[in-house]
């Protein structure tokens, strides 16, 4: 599937883009608080969590309280804007335990096996190459850790073909809302 945005194939938004989704989720999130929703995804004192695609950081306030001192949270997101958008919550918040990683295209620099939980939140479907990206995400997690992920913007049907296909990912449970993954590998 070809993301595309006026008819070019797209992996990264235009900058005006993501200014407008960055407005957008504001009123999303004003109105619908994260607390919830990110508290269903098990996070724990003292986790790790990656929060990939990360965005303007509607979770990462909220990932922060939950890892606690002892805990780290990685932001990763390909877009400059989405990082420094991050940082400004890091200030304005002071949150000692969050990490900005600014993705090269399906790579990171987080060392291997150190995640509990990745989450990728209404991103899934901009991915190009979703193989390099499980095979990345794979290569960060923990053997007993946990994905959390979302369709996005594409049928569920073809996330889980994406995933199964990947061969590192086991779909282990549904909601409405997400899919929890274990890793194969």
């Amino acid at each position: 599937m070809k993301n595309k945005l006026l008819g070019i194939e797209i992996e990264r938004m235009p900058n005006s883009v993501f200014w407008i989704m960055k407005q957008m989720f504001k009123v999303l999130y004003f109105i619908h608080p994260v607390d919830k929703y990110i508290a269903s995804f098990g996070i724990k004192k003292g986790d790790t969590v990656v929060d990939y695609g990360c965005g303007p950081g509607g979770f990462i306030k909220k990932a922060s309280d939950l890892t606690g001192e002892n805990g780290i949270v990685y932001a990763v997101d390909l877009h400059e804007m989405a990082i420094s958008s991050v940082k400004d919550l890091i200030e304005k918040y002071n949150l000692k335990n969050v990490k900005t990683i600014l993705a090269g295209r399906n790579s990171t620099t987080i060392p291997d096996k150190v995640a509990d939980i990745i989450y990728a939140i209404d991103m899934f479907h901009m991915v190009t190459d979703t193989d390099s990206f499980l095979g990345e995400l794979n290569r960060i997690i923990k053997q007993n850790g946990v994905l959390i992920i979302e369709d996005g913007h594409q049928p569920r049907s073809l996330s889980m073909e994406k995933i199964n296909n990947s061969g590192c990912w086991e779909i282990k449970e549904m909601n409405k809302r997400f899919m929890t993954c274990s890793p194969l590998i």
